[in-house]
């Protein structure tokens, strides 16, 4: 394969990469949205505790979710444009933005492996304290925040062991509530869910941005080595007769000092047809016009029939 074709595929799998970038930075943005706007995760930033656990995660999360997004879709953005109209300033810019999307896929990575239940831990301490607050009877708000907790997640208080205010779910759990699952299993089933998710997209987006980065910078330096494949530079069509070579501007051109050579024939005079089937003078646009006698030989004069039927005669001194 030659490095025509090389630098051809390589375009190709640009503009497919950059496609497929920008639905990964919208699926992306839609996890961002539901995790800031969704009623399960609201339900929990939403209590009026004097220390939530769960609000610094959360906005920790809702920035380099936003970061990401941006990253990924300028990046794609600048690289398709950059591919289409061969711009190396555009492809740098592209390629940087690549690379900062890969440092941030690579911390959340990161941070996955080594911190992997900090949301989970965020959100049950929460739960913790508003249940603890509830069950204690010190607020009423705790109370109604508890039940609007329970009722999004379809559990109903914890069974935990650990738990010193276990003999109370007597009371808080009646009815058919009591059938509902522990408010803990609940909770953590909905954030496994959420995070396999995550992962997905994280390993997805690590994989097709160190694509883009390969390829950004190779179509980087083909563009910097010109190896286009379009020709570069500006056309300008020209009026030309069909069938005939060009010619020069003008059949009446006069040398200094020399008689003009006159058209043999009216097909002389008159220029080739052109495309559109009439007949083309071929003048000068900037030359001026002369009278008709001065085209005809020295020893002639135009001879044309007047209304009168007059004949022009020849001039004295100058017939053969």
């Amino acid at each position: 394969m030659g490095p025509w074709s090389r630098v051809r595929v390589a375009k190709c799998q640009m503009l497919v990469t950059c496609f497929f970038v920008l639905l990964l930075g919208l699926s992306v943005a839609t996890t961002v949205a539901l995790t800031s706007f969704g009623a399960h995760f609201a339900v929990i930033r939403q209590a009026s505790l004097e220390k939530n656990p769960y609000q610094a995660v959360h906005r920790w999360a809702l920035s380099v979710g936003l970061s990401l997004v941006g990253l990924l879709t300028l990046g794609a953005v600048l690289s398709a444009a950059a591919t289409v109209r061969e711009a190396q300033g555009l492809m740098a810019g592209g390629f940087l933005c690549f690379a900062l999307a890969f440092c941030t896929q690579v911390q959340v990575a990161f941070w996955r492996l080594h911190s992997p239940t900090q949301v989970e831990d965020a959100m049950l301490d929460t739960y913790d304290l508003v249940y603890e607050q509830a069950v204690k009877g010190t607020s009423h708000v705790r109370w109604q925040e508890l039940v609007a907790i329970q009722d999004m997640f379809l559990c109903c208080g914890k069974r935990s062991p650990f738990s010193r205010l276990g003999n109370t779910e007597a009371d808080l759990c009646q009815g058919e509530e009591v059938a509902r699952e522990d408010c803990l299993q609940g909770i953590r089933r909905f954030l496994r869910t959420h995070q396999q998710v995550t992962s997905s997209l994280t390993t997805i987006g690590l994989a097709f941005t160190v694509h883009a980065l390969l390829l950004s910078s190779f179509l980087w330096f083909a563009i910097r080595s010109g190896r286009s494949l379009d020709r570069k530079g500006k056309y300008i069509m020209a009026p030309r007769a069909c069938g005939h070579q060009p010619q020069e501007p003008s059949l009446f051109r006069h040398s200094q000092g020399r008689a003009a050579s006159y058209p043999h024939s009216e097909a002389d005079a008159v220029g080739p047809r052109g495309c559109s089937g009439h007949l083309q003078w071929l003048q000068d646009k900037d030359a001026v016009p002369r009278p008709l006698s001065c085209h005809l030989p020295a020893h002639r004069i135009l001879q044309g029939r007047g209304p009168g039927g007059l004949r022009g005669r020849p001039v004295r001194g100058l017939s053969g």
